[in-house]
């Protein structure tokens, strides 16, 4: 049995101590799993999922918490300390994770957030991090169609919008007059494929494209309506901003699903916003 560092592993309980559980690491021989870590019923010869480190002397450690990242994942973590090596990052329960001076793009400051990929270091077997993070992104051509739903970690403010780890994996990019709500270095959204370039580089959209966008939200609009007796004070003049809060939907989408609604003749529209047609103007709304 070959044990993964810095990941998640079942083991099975092979001796109970006054300190905590023995494990089976295989090769790597005993892993203790501290008391403070133990779950309340475990016994000999149950099988625990642990994530496995090296504590302050090197020694291989088993905890049952979950860190921040695990090894092979990009994460924005924090700068909880700095000394003459590098920078240490808070990583949750363990010990800090370190980022050596050599890894870092600007020099890490207490108390600030960095994109970050979690990785062993091959010379010394330690876990450390990266920011940067370039390198480790896949060089393979992605896999996407366009409209596909990914899972995106935003990493950086460009002059053309921001940049964007795709699936853990990928290079992305977010326009900036494509966006309808303010982002921030660190966020975890669920974004759409816009296409593949030929260079590999993923351009991203926060929604998908296309017909199916705008009959959508015409249905969600409808829907709003008829919960709310039949009326919204938002119209084609609101504010983006006012619309993205309601709705969740950029400007252009609203004006799109309004204009299908009212060619159906399901809506009205006045000065006080869009009514339902039939909805009484002076019920309670």
């Amino acid at each position: 049995m070959k044990i993964e560092l810095g990941k998640f592993n079942t083991l099975r309980v092979t001796k109970e101590v006054e300190f905590g559980l023995y494990l089976d690491g295989g090769d790597e021989g005993e892993v203790l799993l501290p008391k403070r870590y133990v779950p309340e019923d475990a016994r000999i010869g149950d099988e625990l999922p642990v994530f496995l480190y090296l504590d302050n002397e090197e020694r291989l450690t088993a905890t049952t918490q979950t860190p921040l990242a695990q090894v092979g994942d990009f994460a924005c973590l924090e700068a909880a300390w700095v000394n003459q090596y590098g920078a240490f990052l808070h990583w949750g329960p363990m010990k800090d994770l370190f980022v050596p001076f050599a890894e870092q793009k600007l020099k890490m400051e207490v108390g600030k957030k960095y994109i970050v990929h979690v990785h062993l270091d091959d010379e010394s077997y330690r876990i450390v991090a990266s920011a940067k993070v370039e390198r480790y992104l896949s060089r393979e051509t992605p896999p996407y169609c366009p409209d596909e739903k990914v899972q995106i970690l935003v990493q950086q403010k460009t002059d053309l919008g921001f940049k964007a780890i795709v699936d853990n994996q990928y290079g992305g990019l977010l326009y900036e007059n494509q966006l309808f709500q303010p982002l921030h270095t660190g966020d975890r959204l669920t974004a759409y494929i816009k296409q593949v370039r030929e260079d590999g580089k993923i351009d991203l959209m926060l929604q998908p494209q296309g017909v199916k966008r705008f009959a959508d939200f015409a249905h969600t609009l409808l829907h709003y309506l008829q919960a709310h007796d039949g009326h919204t004070p938002l119209n084609d003049k609101s504010p983006a901003e006012e619309i993205y809060a309601a709705f969740g939907v950029s400007k252009k989408t609203f004006k799109q699903g309004v204009g299908d609604l009212y060619k159906k003749r399901l809506i009205r529209l006045d000065g006080e916003g869009i009514w339902l047609v039939g909805a009484n103007k002076h019920s309670n709304h």
